[in-house]
Formats: C-alpha cells, sequence, structure tokens
C-alpha cells in the first residue's frame, strides 16, 4: 500500500485517526473524505510520473523477456510507463475501473476521477446512490483473481525473478521469490538485504533501484533506449 508511515506523518491533513483507517471499507462509508483526498495526490498520471524503474519493466516488455510485472502498488505508475496489461498483476488494485461499494454496480474511471480529483467529491453510485470507489483493495477484501490465476505458472517458467525496492513483508506477494524453482536466478535491487536472498546463483544490487536499472542496461547498451521511455512516460 501507499506508505504507511507517510500517512501516519501526516493524519491531521487526511483527517485520520490512525493511518490504516484510509484503506478500512467501514471507515470509507462513514467518512471517504480522506480517501477522495489521497486519490488526488496519487491518481496515476496526474501528479505523480513513472521513475526509470518503472520504464524498465517497459524495456523489459519490447524486448520481449517479460514474463509479468507483481506490484503492491496501487499508483498505477507501471501502466503508465507502458507496460502492457497483460504482463501487470496489480496485487492491490489500480485506479482504472471502479464500483459501487454496496450494490457493486460497476462505474467508469473517468467518471470517479472526475468527482474525487476534479471536484473533490466523492463519487455515488447511479442505481443505488452508495459510494463508489476504484478498484482498490481495502483491509479485509479479498485479491483480485488474476494473482492467483497467473502466480503458479510464472514462478514455474521464469528464468529469473528481479525484486526490487521492497521490504518482503506483506504476503503473500512476498513469497514470490521463495516460490521460483531452486535454480532460477534471482536478483534482489534494493537499499538493503531482505528476505532470503542468500542461494549461491543469487545476485543482491544493493542501493538505488533506479541507478541500478540504469547500470544494468549501460552493461547490455540498452540505456539510450531507457533513457527515451523514460522521457516519453513524463510527458504522458
Amino acid at each position: 500500500y501507499f506508505s504507511l508511515k507517510y500517512l501516519s506523518d501526516n493524519l491531521h491533513k487526511f483527517d485520520l485517526p490512525y493511518a490504516e483507517a484510509i484503506f478500512d471499507l467501514d471507515f470509507y462509508r462513514r467518512n471517504p473524505m480522506p480517501f477522495v483526498t489521497l486519490s488526488k495526490e496519487i491518481w496515476p498520471g496526474v501528479k505523480y510520473r513513472p521513475t526509470l524503474t518503472h520504464c524498465f519493466f517497459s524495456l523489459l516488455g519490447n524486448k520481449g523477456i517479460l514474463q509479468r510485472v507483481y506490484t503492491q502498488n496501487i499508483d498505477g505508475l507501471e501502466a503508465v510507463a507502458g507496460v502492457d496489461p497483460d504482463k501487470l498483476v496489480e496485487c492491490h488494485g489500480h485506479f482504472r475501473s471502479a464500483s459501487c461499494i454496496n450494490c457493486g454496480m460497476e462505474h467508469t474511471a473517468d467518471d470517479c476521477k472526475s468527482s474525487m480529483v476534479d471536484k473533490g467529491e466523492a463519487p455515488t453510485c447511479n442505481n443505488c446512490g452508495g459510494l463508489v470507489k476504484p478498484s482498490i483493495v481495502f483491509f479485509g477484501e479479498v485479491m483480485p483473481s488474476r494473482f492467483s490465476d497467473l502466480v503458479h505458472f510464472d514462478v514455474a517458467s521464469c528464468d529469473l525473478v528481479i525484486t526490487l525496492g521492497t521490504s518482503l513483508l506483506v504476503a503473500p506477494v512476498s513469497n514470490i521469490p521463495d516460490w521460483v524453482k531452486s535454480n532460477t536466478h534471482r536478483m534482489l535491487i534494493n537499499r538493503e538485504l531482505v528476505g532470503s536472498f542468500h542461494r549461491a546463483n543469487d545476485v543482491f544490487l544493493e542501493g538505488d533501484c533506479d541507478e541500478s536499472v540504469r547500470e544494468l542496461c549501460s552493461m547490455v547498451g540498452w540505456e539510450e533506449e531507457l533513457d527515451q521511455l523514460y522521457s516519453d512516460a513524463q510527458s504522458k
């Protein structure tokens, strides 16, 4: 999820009793405005743009060597960077669709964005008058079935798993590096060593993700293509 530390440091800004409340469905029913405020801030492509690392995923897709990107982020920046939706598993949901939390009626992302981002209001259902929210997984909600539909095939068939910028603390996504076959190469790009990256065929690149992916691309002659994708993503 969006950094709970950031939310904890800004409880007054978001009018929250505690950080996790912003992703609590019962709290959203009572007071949707904190999530509306957060959505205005992180709606894909409004304030934040893809990083070099997001564009690295897109580059791997262009090269035909990307099996899948599993992300726990809800900011949708992988898609903004150009990653094929078929290659994406957004484990905690996304902003590209929306539905009523009462009757389940689907609503367009554009209508939801218009209410939340443009007007600063909580969107309501045209069918029952209930509250509408984007397809973000709140606490207690079931993860998208796309995760369980794809993960078993992906971990069994991949040649390399790259894990980037994570504490590897939130299951089940944190378990993916451990689910691959024992002879599968694993790379961790992170500021600190996390998880079980101590196999003989593991690689740990310590440091900033953007700097590390640039180094990798430079080694194989892809740096110019990476920079072009990054430049294009800033103007989308």
